[in-house]
């Protein structure tokens, strides 16, 4: 079941005309001369093409593997709902060199914590995590010649924690929750300050209040997305944990005074945004505590997901479109089904994908942790994403053609919650 809460909408002051956007993927500007279809039978040869004959750009030599932290690719999304009428465009953040979103800010604590002089080469960073910015932390610190002790617990998965290990980090487990609160994330804060006690000049970059986690949101991806969408996107969905993201990216689209409403998915039983505590079987995606960055940022809705709508949604991802997403991603796709509804034809909805599937192989995308986690089978399963396909299936009279064709969204000249007073089409309002 998936639980939605909101807030009064922003006024939409952008002044571009949604006709006028350009493509998400402009791959046909990487490409010069005339404009032939190229097929297998045709396609040429050499820098910049691919060898299945599609323009691809010829990738730069860059100075270390952190310098290739960023600039994912915005894929759209054709057959995941393929009748909901409107444009649905991935941010794959699962292609950064660590497999996750937390690369970035990982790379922006550790870099602004050596140049504050918080930290100095040879330190040691201890931090909490229930795995990606565990991994993506790992790499930074070996990067800058920096020890790195991860707290994490039990919910965190074995491929998880062998990484972080194989990248030079170490494993501090907490196998039990807070007496006081039931919760593990507690627990693991506990432990926290228990390592920084002992262990000489240790330091805590706190992903949970650190603003250098949403500045490397604000700064990367929502900047890419925007550069790459002509600022033009109805919706953005993120997951939210830490709310690093939801919160950079909601940041970037005030400043820029972009028509995008910012949603928050997040997962029954986390206490974010006025939630409710309850356990929480899947890690990654919701908080025991409220987060003091969570307190700098207001969703203008948010969308609850249980640990089987997160399965239901990851697995319609990888079977739909190919992409092995974590469960946070899932749980994205799940709430976006159920979104597609009160969307107007046409609407350009951009959703991050946070991490990769791999470390959810035993979890996720295995039918017997899901049957003795979840409590429900195959059946359950097949009829979770075929219930999710016809909540977004529109119906072929609900799309008008539109500039991908007959049977693609069209562009509105503004969401139906605009207020501007140019739209000719909808008036003022």
């Amino acid at each position: 079941m998936t639980h939605t809460s909101g807030s009064p909408q922003r006024e939409h002051t952008s002044s571009t005309p949604a006709d006028d956007r350009p493509p998400a993927t402009p791959t046909e500007a990487a490409t010069s001369g005339p404009d032939i279809p190229v097929g297998l039978d045709n396609a040429p040869e050499g820098p910049g093409v691919s060898a299945a004959g599609f323009a691809s750009p010829v990738p730069a030599i860059v100075a270390g593997i952190s310098e290739a932290i960023g600039n994912t690719p915005l894929i759209r999304l054709d057959s995941l709902f393929p009748d909901s009428g409107v444009e649905i465009l991935a941010k794959l953040e699962s292609v950064n060199p660590g497999g996750s979103t937390k690369d970035r800010p990982a790379m922006g604590m550790v870099r602004d914590a050596l140049q504050t002089g918080r930290l100095a080469p040879g330190g040691t960073v201890v931090e909490s995590s229930s795995g990606n910015l565990g991994v993506a932390l790992a790499r930074a610190c070996n990067a800058h010649d920096v020890r790195f002790v991860c707290v994490v617990d039990a919910r965190t998965n074995a491929t998880t924690v062998r990484t972080i290990q194989a990248l030079g980090g170490e494993i501090d487990l907490v196998s039990e929750p807070d007496p006081a609160t039931g919760d593990l994330l507690t627990a693991r804060f506990n432990r926290v300050k228990e390592l920084l006690e002992e262990i000489p000049d240790a330091v805590n970059l706190y992903q949970y209040g650190n603003p250098a986690n949403p500045r490397a949101h604000y700064d990367g991806t929502m900047r890419e997305i925007a550069e790459a969408t002509g600022h033009q996107v109805d919706v953005l969905m993120a997951a939210v944990s830490t709310t690093g993201t939801i919160g950079g990216c909601s940041a970037y689209i005030r400043d820029h005074d972009m028509s995008t409403r910012a949603i928050a998915v997040d997962a029954v039983g986390s206490v974010l945004f006025g939630g409710t505590a309850a356990p929480r079987p899947l890690p990654g995606m919701g908080a025991g505590v409220v987060t003091e960055l969570s307190r700098q940022v207001q969703p203008d809705q948010v969308i609850r997901v249980e640990g089987l709508d997160c399965v239901v949604g990851a697995r319609h991802l990888a079977r739909s479109e190919g992409i092995l997403a974590g469960g946070s991603t899932g749980g994205i796709v799940h709430a976006l089904g159920g979104l597609i509804p009160s969307l107007e034809p046409g609407t350009r909805v951009v959703f991050v994908v946070h991490d990769g599937g791999v470390p959810y192989l035993e979890t996720v995308y295995d039918d017997q942790w899901v049957r003795e986690n979840l409590d429900a089978d195959t059946d359950a399963i097949a009829e979770g994403i075929e219930q999710l396909r016809r909540t977004a299936r529109r119906g072929r009279a609900a799309l008008r053609p539109g500039r991908h064709g007959p049977s693609g969204p069209q562009r509105r000249c503004c969401p139906p919650d605009s207020r501007r007073p140019h739209c000719t089409a909808h008036g003022s309002r």
